[in-house]
């Protein structure tokens, strides 16, 4: 089990302060969710918390471990992490690019043991049909799932993922928020940015929200859903209705 805290969580960049004295707890076996504008600093949260960002105040436990003080495999046994965006001009097999998930344990030369690992993360997935197909002529929405399955074949216990929707049409959208859903259920700590509060509100557990350099913590949906609420993140009134019991929000017209 692997809570993350964050406290008193402060960094600048070019002088102009992105985060000020952030203080949050994302829950272990929880799928988290970070919304705000553009440009809040939610790509820096996760930067530094992925260790691609060095600290300049304050810290980030994973449980009682401090970040900084994790090396090489035990950092990798913690956390994989999906940026925006991958590329690969090679035409690797896709069961060759998840398998360098476990390049961090087995080096250069993967056992019989993480090529079962990395079939089993296709598997998790649905996608274990694509194992033998060329990573590049996949579609955007496959290639999103197969580099999550790379995290998987990694098996770390949190899981960071940036925009992980971003680019997808619909049946991707849905179908990647199950999945995210049903590993969270399944002990996966995940925490993942967004743009669409509504996907949100339809898979996650917990939701944050940065504005004006600070995290609100929603205590509930119904809190996280609040068309004021939202008004004061994204600087736009709301309408909310609901669709089968679940609340939506839209941005109402000539608002802004």
């Amino acid at each position: 089990m692997t809570n993350i805290f964050i406290r008193e969580l402060s960094f600048q960049h070019q002088h102009r302060q992105i985060l000020d004295q952030i203080n949050l707890q994302f829950n272990a076996h929880h799928f988290s969710v970070l919304l705000g504008k553009n440009g809040s600093g939610k790509s820096t949260l996760f930067n530094l918390m992925a260790g691609i960002y060095p600290l300049q105040h304050g810290e980030i436990l994973f449980e009682d471990q401090p970040l900084q003080t994790l090396k090489g495999q035990q950092r990798a046994r913690q956390f994989g992490f999906l940026a925006q965006n991958h590329q690969s001009i090679f035409n690797f097999q896709v069961l060759d690019v998840v398998l360098t998930g476990r390049s961090a344990f087995s080096g250069y030369r993967p056992s019989s043991t993480d090529q079962d690992q990395a079939f089993n993360s296709l598997q998790a997935l649905d996608i274990q049909h694509l194992a033998y197909r060329d990573y590049t002529t996949l579609s955007g929405g496959e290639r999103q799932l197969v580099m999550i399955a790379r995290i998987l074949t990694q098996n770390p216990k949190v899981i960071f993922l940036d925009e992980p929707t971003n680019h997808l049409d619909m049946y991707y959208q849905a179908f990647l928020m199950e999945k995210l859903q049903q590993l969270s259920q399944h002990g996966y700590t995940i925490v993942a940015i967004m743009h669409d509060p509504n996907l949100a509100f339809l898979y996650a557990d917990d939701f944050f929200f940065l504005t004006q350099q600070r995290i609100i913590k929603a205590k509930d949906k119904d809190q996280a859903t609040c068309p004021q609420h939202l008004q004061q993140v994204y600087g736009l009134a709301f309408e909310q209705g609901f669709v089968a019991g679940e609340p939506m929000v839209m941005p109402r017209k000539n608002t802004y």
